[in-house]
C-alpha cells in the first residue's frame, strides 16, 4: 500500500512533477528505519549493546501511558523495573532471554516479562548485527490476553494444563506444588501448598515466592540465585529452612524447574516437601556425635590423668632411686622399672596423639631444623637397640640444608617411628637410612627420608592396612612385638601436616621393607651462618653438653634453695612423698604440702608473703586447682603458680594460663623441665632460655 500510494502521487503531478518528485524522494529517503520505529503503534524499544535505550515508539506512550523521557538514555532494566521492591527478580528472565538472543543471533520471546496498568506484555527480542558487530537490540512488545499479569489464567493458558492433571496437582496434600510466572510471582496454589505453608490461595497468588525465605537467605540473595541457576541449568534443587504464614519454620526440599512452551520461557514449576522430621533426626545424630566426641575427649583426658598420676610417682621414684648408691643387680632392676614406665608413657602418648590428630587439634610449630643433625641423633640412639648381628648404615646427601624452618620435634617423631619399626622387625641383616632433597624451589626444600630394612617384610595382602589406625599385622595369639598399631598412622598424618607424604614399597633386594616420607621445610636467609652442621653429631659430645647444662642448673638451684619457700598442692599420697623427696634432693628445706586446693588457699591467705612459688595440681578433692587459683588471684596474692598436672591433652596448658596460672608442666614430670621452671620463677629469667628442651 505504501508503494502504490507513492506511485499515484507521482503520476498525478503531470509535466510539472519534477520539483515535486524531487521533494517526495527526499521525504522517502528520510523516512528511515528509526523514524518508522518512532511512529510504530507497537510498543518498541531500540537498545544499544550497552543496554541503553536509544529509541522509543509512539506505541509505548499510547499503550503504557508513559512518556518517552522516562526511557530515552536510560538503562533498560532501570526504565522497566526501577523502583519495584522486587526489581532484582523482575530483571532475571529478560536478562537471560537477551543473553540467549545475542548468543544465537536470533530472536527470542520472553513471556509476560513486563506489566503496565495491570496488563502483562511479552517481549520479542531481535539482535541487529553487522558482521560480528552488534549494533542494537530491538524489543517489541505483545499484549498478553489475560485479566491480570499475575493471575492463574496467564500461566495456565500458556501451559494448557490438562484438566485431569490439573485436578491431580491441586488435590495433592503431601507436596506443595505451584507455579511461578517468569519473575517469580506465585500464579497457582494447590492443597498441599496451603496445608504446608499456611496461606490460602487468595492470600498468596500474586505475591513473590521470596516470601517463604528467611532473613539470612534474603540478605544472601538466595531466591534470585535460584532463579538464575534454574534458567541456566533448567532445574535447581535445594534444602533449607522455609517459613509459613504464622512465622514457624520447616525444613524444605525444594525443586524448581524452568517451564517453556514452544521454546518460550513462560514460568517456573516449584515442588516443596516438608522434611522437618528427617532434619530433626539428622540434628539429633549430629548432637549425639558431638556428645560422643565430647565424652571421648573427656574419657581421654580422664584416662591421661589416671595413668599419668601413678606413672609420675613411679618414674620420679625411680629417678630418685637411681641417684642413690645401688649395687649392680639393684640398679639393673630399677632401670627395668624405669624403661617399662617409659614404654607405657609412649603408649599413652600415642593414643593421645592419635586422638588430637583425628579431632584436628594437633599443633605444628615453626623452629629451626637441622635435618642431618636430627637424623644422625636418632640413628645414634637406635644403635643401642639393634639385635646382635644387625648393623645400621646412614647415607646423608651432601646437599642437605644446614638449617631450615619447620617443626623439628614432629620431624624427629616421624623418623623415630619408622626407624624404630625397621629395627624392631629386623632380626638379621641391616637397616639403611637415606636422606636427600627430593625437590627445591625459591622458598622451600622437600626432604626425602627413606628407611630400608632386611626384616620380616609386609605380606602383600596386608599392605593396604599398613597405615590404618589400631591395625597390627601379627595375630594377637602369636604376637611377638609390642605396639598399639598407631605409630604408622600417626606418622603418616604428621608427614601430611608438614606438607609431605608417606609410603611403603617392598625391598627389591631382600625380604624386608622400604618406608619413606617427605616433609616440606622453608628456606632461611643466611642459613649457612647459623652454625647447624649437616654432618653426624658426636652423640657423646651432645650428651656431655646436656649434662653440663643440667649440672649448671642443679648447682644454681642448690645455691638458692635454702632461701626459697615452696607451697605444693597435691592430693595423691605417693606423689606427695615423691615430691617431698625431689624438693629435698634439690636442697629445698622450707616447703609445705597441701592435700587440696582449699588448704593451699587457707595457707596463702593466712600468710600472703610466706611462699615464693606454688606448685598446683588440678584434679583435687574439696577444691580443685582452678578454683584455688581463682581465689588466690581474687585475694591479690602475686605469688607465681605453676600447674603441675597429669592432664596433658592439647589445650590443657592454655586453659591453665587462662585460669590465672603462670606456667604449666605435665606429669610424669621431666626433671630437666622441672629445673627450668623452678629457675624461671625463682631466679633470673635467663634460665628459661636454657638449651635443655626435652619434651614433657
Amino acid at each position: 500500500m505504501i508503494s502504490q500510494g507513492a506511485a499515484a502521487a507521482t503520476s498525478g503531478s503531470g509535466s510539472n512533477s519534477g520539483s515535486n518528485s524531487s521533494t517526495n524522494i527526499s521525504v522517502a529517503d528520510t523516512a528511515n528505519t528509526a523514524d518508522l520505529c518512532d511512529l510504530s503503534p507497537v510498543p518498541t524499544l531500540v537498545v544499544s549493546p550497552a543496554l541503553r535505550i536509544q529509541r522509543v515508539s509512539q506505541g509505548v506512550e499510547d499503550a503504557w501511558h508513559r512518556g518517552r523521557h522516562e526511557f530515552l538514555g536510560k538503562d533498560l532494566f532501570t526504565a522497566l523495573y526501577g523502583g519495584s521492591p522486587l526489581e532484582r527478580f523482575d530483571r532475571i528472565p529478560l536478562a537471560r532471554a537477551i543473553e540467549e538472543a545475542v548468543a544465537a543471533r536470533s530472536f527470542r520471546h520472553c513471556y509476560a516479562v513486563y506489566s503496565a496498568r495491570g496488563v502483562a506484555w511479552t517481549a520479542r527480542i531481535i539482535p541487529i548485527f553487522r558482521g560480528d558487530e552488534m549494533l542494537s537490540l530491538v524489543l517489541d512488545w505483545d499484549r498478553v490476553e489475560s485479566k491480570t499479569a499475575d493471575g492463574d489464567e496467564i500461566i495456565q493458558s500458556a501451559l494448557s494444563v490438562d484438566g485431569v492433571l490439573r485436578l491431580l496437582v491441586q488435590t495433592v496434600k503431601d507436596y506443595a506444588i505451584f507455579l511461578l510466572d517468569t519473575r517469580g510471582y506465585v500464579a497457582t496454589w494447590n492443597t498441599g501448598a496451603e496445608l504446608l505453608k499456611g496461606y490460602k490461595k487468595e492470600d498468596i497468588v500474586g505475591k513473590h515466592f521470596s516470601t517463604f525465605y528467611g532473613k539470612d537467605d534474603l540478605e544472601a540473595g538466595k531466591p534470585e540465585d535460584e532463579l538464575v541457576n534454574c534458567l541456566r541449568e533448567g532445574r535447581v534443587q535445594d534444602e533449607g529452612w522455609r517459613y509459613r504464614k504464622d512465622g514457624s519454620r520447616f525444613w524444605a526440599n525444594v525443586i524448581i524447574t524452568a517451564l517453556y512452551r514452544n521454546g518460550v520461557h513462560v514460568g517456573f514449576g516449584k515442588v516443596t516437601r516438608d522434611l522437618t522430621e528427617r532434619r530433626e533426626a539428622e540434628l539429633r545424630l549430629v548432637a549425639a556425635y558431638e556428645e560422643s566426641a565430647k565424652l571421648k575427649n573427656d574419657f581421654l583426658a580422664n584416662m591421661s590423668h589416671e595413668i599419668r598420676t601413678p606413672m609420675h610417682g613411679m618414674l620420679s621414684a625411680c629417678a630418685l632411686l637411681l641417684d642413690t648408691k645401688l649395687d649392680e643387680d639393684q640398679r639393673e632392676t630399677v632401670n627395668i622399672i624405669s624403661e617399662s614406665g617409659q614404654v607405657l608413657l609412649q603408649v599413652i602418648n600415642g593414643i593421645l596423639d592419635y586422638s588430637k590428630l583425628k579431632s584436628g587439634n594437633f599443633s605444628v610449630n615453626t623452629d629451626l631444623v637441622g635435618v642431618a643433625s636430627v637424623i644422625s641423633s636418632v640413628v645414634k640412639n637406635v644403635q643401642m637397640t639393634l639385635i646382635p648381628g644387625v648393623y645400621i648404615k646412614l647415607v646423608l646427601a651432601p646437599g642437605l640444608p644446614k638449617s631450615a624452618q619447620g617443626d623439628p620435634l614432629r620431624f624427629r617423631q616421624i623418623f623415630q617411628n619408622i626407624i624404630d619399626n625397621a629395627v624392631k622387625f629386623t632380626e638379621k641383616g641391616s637397616v639403611q637410612v637415606d636422606a636427600s632433597i627430593a625437590a627445591e624451589d625459591e622458598t622451600s626444600y622437600t626432604i626425602l627420608t627413606q628407611v630400608t630394612d632386611s626384616g620380616i617384610g609386609v605380606p602383600e595382602d596386608d599392605v593396604q592396612n599398613l597405615f590404618k589406625p589400631f591395625t597390627q599385622l601379627e595375630k594377637p595369639t602369636k604376637k611377638r612385638f609390642q605396639g598399639t598399631g598407631l605409630g604408622l598412622s600417626i606418622a603418616k598424618s604428621l608427614a601430611e601436616l608438614l606438607g609431605g607424604q608417606m609410603g611403603y614399597r617392598p625391598n627389591p633386594e631382600h625380604n624386608g621393607s622400604i618406608f619413606w616420607f617427605t616433609v616440606k621445610l622453608k628456606k632461611m636467609a643466611n642459613s649457612n651462618q647459623l652454625g647447624i652442621p649437616d654432618m653426624q653429631i658426636d652423640q657423646e659430645t651432645a650428651k656431655s653438653q646436656q649434662d653440663s647444662e643440667k649440672e649448671k642448673m642443679l648447682r644454681r638451684i642448690r645455691e638458692m634453695a635454702p632461701y626459697k619457700r615452696i607451697l605444693a598442692a597435691e592430693d595423691n599420697l605417693v606423689n606427695q612423698k615423691v615430691l617431698s623427696r625431689v624438693l629435698s634432693s634439690l636442697g629445698f628445706q622450707d616447703f609445705t604440702i597441701a592435700s587440696n586446693g582449699a588448704e593451699a588457699v587457707s595457707l596463702l591467705t593466712a600468710s600472703p608473703n610466706a611462699y615464693d612459688l606454688v606448685l598446683m595440681d588440678i584434679s583435687m578433692p574439696v577444691m580443685d586447682g582452678f578454683e584455688a587459683t581463682r581465689k588466690i588471684r581474687t585475694c591479690g596474692i602475686p605469688v607465681p603458680i605453676i600447674a603441675m598436672t597429669a592432664y596433658a591433652l592439647r589445650g590443657d596448658s592454655e586453659t591453665c594460663l587462662e585460669k590465672g596460672m603462670d606456667d604449666y608442666i605435665s606429669k610424669p614430670v621431666n626433671i630437666n623441665k622441672l629445673l627450668q621452671k623452678l629457675l624461671t620463677w625463682l631466679d633470673s629469667p635467663e634460665w628459661s632460655k636454657t638449651g635443655i628442651n626435652e619434651p614433657n
